[in-house]
């Protein structure tokens, strides 16, 4: 009975080894995971630079998320987001409720992107037929049967903003935002975000009035974000 002993020692000593490499590992798992989710649902490459889940403190943190543009718009970069850090409530969780105590959303940059055919990327990934049928959804809790019941303290960054013609580089333009750990209190609805909105089109300097334009496909996108 010694080998059988001497075995069953070995195959625990293997599952342990297996669970601390798994959990060592977790963080690189969740991050492929979810780079492939994003592209599979999207058609855009993504790059996650580190994912953080905090096992023993309700955090989740991403660092370095870097979103492309599709193919036809050159795969130029879209999104560069240094950090989302945020801290959930526990135990709200378990009641299937969404209760957010700080989010921090720090935009390096965003680039728009103008095609050789007219068209710009950020109305033409917003009518792609995931990304549409998730911003028709009603509520956080149509996408993700999570009661949403407010973020309590919403700290944002935005670097700069882009925008760039591949067809005729004399249009391309740049403008900083500057906006560094603006911080608004009990976010409950997208009307709780008209202060930071407010500060963001004043930091624009008239930037995206060329995209306003009513008669142009995706204004009301714009118009819903309070651009």
């Amino acid at each position: 009975m010694k080998w059988f002993f001497k075995w069953l020692f070995r195959l625990l000593v293997l599952a342990v080894v297996l669970v601390v490499i798994f959990f060592l590992s977790l963080d690189t798992i969740i991050r492929v995971v979810m780079e492939n989710r994003i592209r599979a649902q999207t058609g855009m490459d993504a790059q996650i630079g580190k994912f953080t889940l905090g096992l023993v403190e309700p955090t989740i943190t991403i660092k370095d998320f870097k979103l492309f543009n599709p193919p036809s718009f050159g795969g130029t970069p879209f999104l560069d987001i240094k950090e989302i850090h945020a801290e959930y409530d526990r135990d709200a969780l378990k009641k299937r409720e969404l209760h957010v105590t700080l989010l921090r959303f720090n935009l390096g940059e965003l680039d728009i992107v103008k095609n050789s055919a007219g068209e710009t990327n950020i109305f033409s990934i917003a009518s792609l037929p995931s990304v549409k049928k998730k911003h028709g959804a009603k509520s956080v809790q149509a996408l993700t049967d999570f009661e949403f019941t407010g973020i309590d303290a919403l700290n944002v960054s935005v670097g700069k903003v882009r925008f760039i013609d591949l067809k005729d580089q004399q249009n391309n333009r740049e403008q900083n935002i500057g906006i560094e750990n603006c911080v608004t209190p009990n976010v409950k609805s997208q009307a709780d975000l008209g202060p930071l909105i407010a500060i963001i089109v004043l930091r624009s300097d008239g930037f995206f009035n060329s995209l306003m334009d009513e008669k142009k496909p995706g204004f009301n996108i714009l118009k819903q974000l309070g651009l």
